[in-house]
């Protein structure tokens, strides 16, 4: 298994993508503001019957535990200086990446804190930050960004404007202005 990577049981080819179509559908259900999206929406939307459904996701938690850590994992593995990229250009891309999953974490963190405690949810950001963290020094390093702040600052920051209750075009602005900020400024 990977290092830092959610374990879960190897599977057969078809149940494998039975619960990928599921994780699909919830991602997008979860996305939709509509609340209480219901476990037999789910199974609708990713075109397999409950049984499945609830085969892969015993409940409501597992399915959310497993989105999740699902879209943690993406994160994760994105956390790379590509070729030709410098590494605060790379650093920015990640942040968008993590920016992009807020519509879809926001209705996923608020059901799954009210049936598990915050450790769950802070291992995976501390998976995030680590995974993200030769990012951030490789882009100090360079001088492109401050060497004053932290990845739990700037994680700290994202989290801080994704709490304002506005529409993504209102917040992108807002995103957009931390991201120059992160940049070191010449005198």
């Amino acid at each position: 298994m990977e290092a830092g990577k959610t374990a879960f049981p190897r599977r057969r080819a078809a149940a494998e993508r039975n619960r990928d179509k599921i994780l699909d559908a919830a991602r997008e259900a979860f996305a939709d503001p509509v609340p209480d999206i219901s476990m037999a929406e789910i199974a609708r939307r990713a075109g397999v019957g409950m049984a499945t459904l609830y085969r892969n996701f015993p409940g409501r938690q597992e399915l959310l535990e497993a989105l999740y850590a699902d879209e943690v994992d993406q994160i994760c593995a994105a956390a790379t200086i590509e070729p030709g990229q410098t590494p605060a250009s790379a650093l920015i891309a990640w942040l968008r990446l993590q920016i992009a999953f807020i519509p879809h974490k926001r209705l996923i963190i608020s059901e799954l804190l009210e049936h598990t405690d915050r450790d769950g949810i802070t291992s995976h950001r501390g998976r995030a930050i680590e995974a993200g963290r030769p990012l951030l020094a490789a882009a100090q390093k360079s001088g492109q960004i401050r060497d004053d702040l932290t990845l739990e600052q700037i994680f700290d920051l994202i989290v801080a404007i994704a709490k304002v209750n506005e529409s993504p075009d209102y917040l992108q602005p807002l995103f957009e202005t931390a991201f120059d900020g992160l940049h070191r400024t010449t005198t």
